[in-house]
């Protein structure tokens, strides 16, 4: 059994989100005590109404409380992304850099009922662990800056984690964002620097070496969403435009493996414990991780069951979790 703090930069229902309903599909295997935001695919406010709309929608939202976190990286910022795009080439996505204040209420038009909790993320982060020493297993599916603001809060936070799984980075593969740098740890290196550096036990990457291996592809993505269940309904709105170009369309669904492995361990088939480090140095590769020597030894999950993964995604995002909302 994980007792997991779920830390994530929310999205709309593709990973992050789908990630967190595959989880609280399980309470056999998987407690969540809490979810605290950060800012990546989206800002925290808007990205807090993602989540707590998921919650609302799988039944959860007065049992799993959510907190709001960092609202910005620890260096990174808009203009040092128009820095590095203007001189060495395009990014494809800057996620919270490209949006505003706004904030939009997810699918069906509202907001949650349920509220995030006045408690701030780095300080519901450090008083958890503090209560559960040993005992939590940390979640992290966006940008690592929660975590990275809670070690330098309390430096015995690192050693009271039973463990950090995160999904980030890339060791021999290219980027998604930029060619050396996947999204997460682009949007804030020197947090993923940091954490990786802070001798946290149990350190798990799911990184796109192994996310890669994993597009959802339209067949299956039409055959999920034909069950027209609530979440079923979110995924068909949030999705469906990826899919409609055809017959060839794909999309990842990154955190969603994370998740499975959580699950079900065996849906991993090859990992290796390897060095990584994650460039920091404002350039051509900021925010890029690579396997070097001077890198901090994380396991990092490289193959897996793809049937066995695809079967219990299906199985979790179309099984009924809570009330029609």
């Amino acid at each position: 059994m994980h007792r997991i703090v779920f830390d994530t930069d929310s999205a709309v229902f593709n990973d992050d989100a789908a990630a967190l309903a595959m989880l609280l599909g399980r309470p056999d295997r998987v407690e969540i005590l809490g979810v605290t935001v950060v800012a990546g695919n989206h800002t925290v406010p808007q990205g807090a109404e993602h989540m707590l709309h998921l919650l609302e929608l799988v039944g959860a939202a007065r049992d799993v409380p959510l907190y709001l976190g960092a609202r910005a990286p620890l260096v990174n910022t808009p203009e040092r992304a128009a820095r590095q795009e203007a001189r060495w080439g395009p990014i494809s996505f800057k996620g919270a850099f490209d949006e505003g204040p706004e904030v939009q209420p997810p699918h069906g038009g509202r907001l949650a009922a349920v509220r995030p909790r006045p408690t701030d993320a780095v300080s519901y982060l450090v008083d958890t662990v503090a209560r559960h020493p040993g005992e939590i297993t940390l979640v992290a599916v966006g940008p690592m800056t929660n975590v990275a603001l809670a070690l330098r809060r309390d430096p015995d936070f690192a050693g009271r984690l039973r463990s950090l799984v995160f999904m980030g980075g890339n060791a021999r593969v290219p980027g998604n964002v930029t060619p050396a740098a996947e999204f997460n740890f682009w949007f804030d290196p020197e947090a993923a620097a940091e954490v990786l550096g802070a001798g946290i036990p149990g350190v798990v990457m799911f990184g796109l070496d192994i996310t890669n291996h994993a597009p959802l592809h339209r067949p299956l993505f039409e055959r999920i969403v034909a069950a027209d269940t609530p979440l079923t309904r979110l995924m068909r709105h949030d999705m469906g435009p990826a899919f409609a170009g055809g017959p060839g369309a794909t999309q990842y669904v990154w955190d969603c493996i994370t998740a499975a492995w959580l699950i079900d361990p065996p849906v991993v088939t090859r990992s290796e414990r390897l060095p990584i480090r994650v460039e920091t140095t404002f350039g051509p590769s900021y925010g890029g991780s690579s396997v070097d020597p001077e890198g901090s030894v994380v396991e990092v999950m490289t193959d897996l069951d793809l049937e066995r993964f695809y079967a219990l995604y299906a199985d979790l995002i179309t099984r009924p979790l809570g009330p029609e909302r």
